[in-house]
Parts: structure tokens; sequence; C-alpha cells
């Protein structure tokens, strides 16, 4: 095979993989998404400190890199 002739092929791979658009199985998706969203749990430990906490100055990472 010649150059341009394996050029022509490549591109037009290219081209196939870059507009392909398989079907989407939409309902599938929301059942996939609906089981993920049921099997998780709420975490016991808050996600940022509360306010007292805060407020109270204590900052454990302060002064250890910071001179």
């Amino acid at each position: 095979m010649g150059r341009g002739r394996q050029k022509a092929k490549a591109t037009k791979q290219a081209r196939e993989i870059k507009y392909y658009t398989p079907d989407t199985d939409l309902t599938a998706l929301e059942r996939e998404l609906a089981k993920t969203r049921g099997d998780r749990e709420p975490s016991s430990r808050p996600v940022r400190p509360d306010t007292e906490e805060r407020s109270s100055g204590f900052d454990p990472y302060e002064d250890k890199y910071g001179r």
C-alpha cells in the first residue's frame, strides 16, 4: 500500500472515530445513576469544621511549616 492510500485510510478512520455517535440508552443510564445514588451513605463527619472550632483560634498547621 502506498503512502497516499495509507494516509487516506488513516484520515478516514480518524473521521469515523471523531464523528461516531453511538445510540445512548438513557433509561439504562437513569437506572444506573439511581442505583449509585441510593448506595451512598452520608458521611458521619462534617465536611467543614463547626464555627466554634474555626473561631477558637487553634490551627494545628499554623507554625509547623511557616517560620
